[in-house]
């Protein structure tokens, strides 16, 4: 199994700082967050230098009950071949339900949510591992998640469940330890007992992250400082089994270039003293895949589906809580899921923030009680605004003809450059961002001023007039 290393989560709020930092052998990229043709040039330079990248995918839902999209695998191999990649790296969870399988509409978490530890939803992850395999041109890790909720009626352990994965599918493992403290938090889950059942030997690597508690629950937020006990975590795991590369994961919140390098340094020196402390076994890589298991049966991803729709309708639609499940708890992961919808929406279209100001985020929290997601983050945005607009909202005049104008860009046919319409909404949109960038200034005011031809232009293409 190639060495990585240390390395830390590329992101582009801090791609200068990842590039000066020193003994970084190796970074991770979200790779829907890459376009294949247009790479960041900060990532060219580190891959130059010979730094590794590794894709790390967020949205293909492996645990969901439905085989993987040929495209999002397409996509996820063209990233890998386009770096250069060692491997490529997903995730234990399923991101959206509902469609033909439990006869309902398509709901998206946004999230990653936990597969239960079932013997169904491990035949079905077994089979979309092994379908995801065959479609990448490199071998596959796959990742532990963090969760706020467990499924009633579990039949194995975190560590069984993955192990008996990994002795099915010969897939390799990329292990959590801030997952694992945030399931010892939140679930009761010993980490000491996860690592012993665990094939330590399958590790690819491993993922360091902070978080934070609030009311006895762990949010694994990746916006705060790496714990002790996370770290602790690690020191055990290095004492088991020396993992082929550690990275630090930062998503949000982002410190100066120092502290991000001090955490890294205790990263290492919590690897260090693992290894000083445990006898290291050099045991077997993980053995090829033999006979294939049969087909899974209809019926048992139906079960699935329907086991899993019934679980996000609760938490984005507002259904009733399936039987087992605590509802304390349930109420929890809901908040946190429409609050980090508002927080991508808000990244996604950085505009609605600023037209609407103080306004955004509780406005969009109601919208997202009544409204699941359906077909990802910018239609989330487009039909968040067509929502207000029709409801006569936001009530100053000003800043709604400036959501008009936002919407009206992006709901329609790109406006052609030689349409009237098209120069007013690209000089719009560069008044709304520089007085974004003003000091003091919240909600923006355009005073941009049009034709009355202009004005009708877009009233034409805008159903609410």
């Amino acid at each position: 199994m190639e060495r990585l290393g240390t390395g830390i989560g590329w992101r582009p709020e801090i791609a200068d700082v990842v590039e000066r930092m020193p003994g970084i052998d190796w970074v991770e990229a979200v790779a829907e967050n890459l376009c294949p043709g247009h790479l960041p040039e900060s990532l060219l330079r580190l891959r130059e230098r010979g730094v590794t990248v590794v894709p790390h995918g967020v949205s293909l839902g492996l645990g969901g009950a439905e085989r993987p999209d040929a495209g999002r695998l397409a996509a996820l191999a063209e990233r890998a071949r386009v770096l250069d990649s060692p491997l490529v790296t997903e995730h234990i969870a399923f991101v959206r339900a509902g469609g033909p399988l439990s006869a309902s509409p398509r709901l998206e978490a946004g999230h990653l949510l936990p597969v239960p530890r079932t013997r169904d939803a491990l035949d079905v992850l077994c089979e979309n591992v092994r379908v995801a395999q065959d479609a990448l041109p490199v071998p596959l890790a796959v990742e532990n998640i963090a969760a706020l909720i467990s499924w009633p009626g579990e039949e194995m352990t975190e560590g069984q469940f993955l192990y008996e994965l990994v002795e099915r599918t010969g897939v390799r493992l990329l292990i959590d330890v801030a997952n694992l403290y945030t399931n010892h938090v939140n679930r009761g889950e010993d980490p000491a007992e996860a690592l012993r059942e665990l094939p330590v030997e399958a590790i690819a690597y491993v993922h360091v992250a902070g978080g934070f508690e609030r009311d006895g629950v762990w949010h694994d937020s990746h916006a705060h400082p790496v714990p002790q006990p996370v770290l602790d975590i690690l020191t055990d795991l290095a004492s088991r089994v020396a993992p082929p590369g550690v990275l630090l994961e930062r998503d949000e919140n982002f410190p100066e270039g120092a502290e991000l390098e001090d955490e890294v340094e205790a990263i290492r020196a919590a690897v260090d003293k693992g290894r000083a402390s445990g006898t290291v076994p050099t045991g077997p890589a993980p053995a090829p895949r033999g006979e294939e298991d049969p087909a899974v049966p209809d019926a048992v991803r139906q079960r699935l589906a329907l086991a899993q729709t019934a679980l996000l309708s609760s938490l984005v639609a507002g259904t009733p809580v399936p039987e087992g499940f605590d509802r304390a708890r349930l109420a929890v992961q809901a908040r946190a899921l429409a609050g980090k919808r508002a927080d991508v929406v808000a990244k996604v279209a950085p505009e609605l923030p600023v037209i609407l100001g103080a306004e955004y985020r509780p406005a969009f929290l109601a919208y997202a009680q009544g409204h699941p997601m359906t077909a990802g983050y910018r239609r989330d945005a487009l039909e968040f605004a067509g929502g207000l607009l029709r409801d006569g909202r936001p009530r100053d005049a000003v800043a709604r003809r400036e959501l008009r104008t936002w919407w009206l860009e992006r709901s329609g046919p790109v406006p052609r450059p030689d349409r009237p319409g098209a120069r007013w909404a690209r000089a719009t949109r560069r008044v709304l961002l520089r007085r974004r960038a003003e000091p003091g200034r919240g909600t923006s005011r355009t005073g941009h001023t049009t034709s009355r031809n202009v004005k009708r232009a877009w009233r034409r293409r805008d159903p609410l007039t």
